[in-house]
């Protein structure tokens, strides 16, 4: 089998939905980190967007994290990360796309930039980032805890899917923050697949691996090149 890498930075959101579906898959891959490297040459090299992850296997580099998993479930079909049915697959591509257009920006963009990576910087909250996004983010909870309540224990069902691995790196890096720990009192059934989820061997082992949590060095350019201006 040909090695693979996964290029980006550790606590990157998409990067992690990667490295979860890797991790379940138990493909053996090499982490390279890119902090120094960020938006520099050997960065756009690879991506020429300025974004991560990137994977690599022998001559083929691969970008775009829902390209990156739908290629890892065809080159690696078991354990099965996707619904058997045309439909279910139709819903899990629904749920990719939702976390990409409205979980990811305002947990992360809004709310977990403005209160981790930024204060750990020095850099000080826009209040009026977070408050444009958590009736946003309430939007988004409700909807997950309506489509939880079915009581098949995830997303999709009986079993955990892609779906499911992409809405729970947002969903935790939220819940480090003061408005996660208080917005999720509310929602009881998307507490409960989050421990589900954090119960989930695959989740347990990638947690273990994970190196201890430091600021985002090149964050600091992001209150220009990211922040939204309200």
């Amino acid at each position: 089998m040909m090695d693979i890498t996964v290029f980006g930075f550790t606590h990157s959101t998409f990067v992690q939905i990667a490295r979860l579906v890797l991790t379940h898959k138990e493909v053996p891959y090499t982490f390279h980190g890119l902090e120094l490297d960020m938006g520099g040459p050997k960065h756009l090299a690879l991506h020429p967007f300025d974004r991560v992850p990137i994977l690599q296997r022998g001559d083929f580099v691969l970008y775009e994290t829902s390209a990156i998993v739908a290629y890892l479930e065809e080159r690696f079909p078991t354990p099965r990360l996707q619904p058997a049915t045309i439909e279910g697959r139709a819903l899990m591509n629904q749920w990719i796309s939702a976390v990409n257009s409205y979980y990811y920006p305002y947990m992360i963009y809004h709310v977990s930039h403005e209160r981790n990576v930024f204060p750990e910087l020095g850099i000080a909250s826009d209040e009026a980032v977070v408050s444009h996004a958590l009736p946003k983010i309430e939007i988004g909870l409700q909807v997950a805890e309506r489509q939880l309540s079915h009581g098949q224990g995830f997303l999709l069902g009986s079993e955990v899917t892609l779906a499911d691995y992409y809405l729970l790196p947002s969903t935790h890096s939220f819940g480090r923050t003061p408005e996660g720990k208080t917005m999720y009192a509310s929602f009881p059934v998307v507490q409960a697949w989050r421990e589900r989820m954090e119960a989930l061997p695959t989740v347990q082992r990638f947690r273990a691996a994970q190196p201890p949590r430091t600021p985002i060095e090149h964050a600091r350019k992001w209150v220009v090149s990211h922040r939204p201006k309200y």
